[in-house]
């Protein structure tokens, strides 16, 4: 069977995936490690690193480079979890400013983050942006992701190409298993963008995940790697 590549969003790692690992079990998983680009430069390095085809799922800026993959008639299935491009200026911009504040603070209370990760209320300050329900983070988990935010290399760089990054067009995207989904408790890219993805991509299947935030692995993990086994079986 053709493998499974998982794809982290902007300042994150693979581990981001680890929730879901259990429900994929039966897939070949790939998880990989990216470094700021722009998100044509991301979809080249996966291919460099992977022979396609292989099916996708990707989070957030690892959802834009899963839909730019499948766009390039690569992916044999595209699950992407709250993805990039289906913005307007404003919310590009808040994309970008909260994930730049988020860093800013993670590097700021390096020394406290354990600390704080341990209590519920601790959790809720540090990942309530990016979580639904941030007291379900694994706390050792929820500092390694913080700390990872904090010296993601090329941040600046993948942060500032959103600006010219917005999902236009469809090509083999039509033709084959394509899940887009949205929490409903996302701070980071509102699920209202949806809306835009259901116009754009019609043929794809378009999911609401109940309670979850922009990471909803940790919210959901049993229905996320569903969402991803079902796109993949087709």
């Amino acid at each position: 069977m053709a493998p499974l590549v998982l794809l982290h969003g902007l300042g994150s790692r693979r581990q981001v995936w680890d929730p879901l690992l259990a429900g994929l079990a039966g897939l070949d998983v790939v998880a990989l490690d990216q470094a700021g680009a722009p998100v044509p430069a991301l979809a080249d390095d996966v291919l460099a690193r992977v022979p396609p085809p292989f099916h996708v799922a990707g989070s957030s800026m690892g959802g834009g480079v899963a839909l730019e993959l499948g766009r390039r008639g690569h992916a044999l299935s595209v699950t992407a979890f709250a993805p990039i491009g289906f913005w307007g200026p404003v919310s590009r911009r808040w994309c970008q400013l909260s994930v730049s504040a988020a860093r800013s603070c993670a590097r700021v209370s390096d020394r406290a983050l354990p600390r704080l990760a341990a209590t519920a209320a601790g959790r809720v300050a540090l990942f309530g942006l990016f979580f639904g329900h941030p007291t379900r983070v694994d706390p050792v988990a929820g500092v390694a992701d913080a700390r990872a935010l904090a010296v993601w290399p090329g941040f600046e760089t993948a942060r500032d190409a959103f600006a010219g990054h917005r999902f236009a067009a469809a090509g083999s995207l039509v033709d084959i298993p394509v899940t887009i989904a949205w929490g409903p408790r996302d701070l980071i890219l509102p699920a209202f963008q949806a809306r835009r993805a259901e116009r754009l991509l019609p043929s794809a299947r378009h999911v609401r995940l109940r309670g979850c935030g922009h990471l909803p692995f940790a919210d959901d993990p049993a229905a996320c790697a569903n969402l991803i086994s079902s796109t993949v079986r087709g």
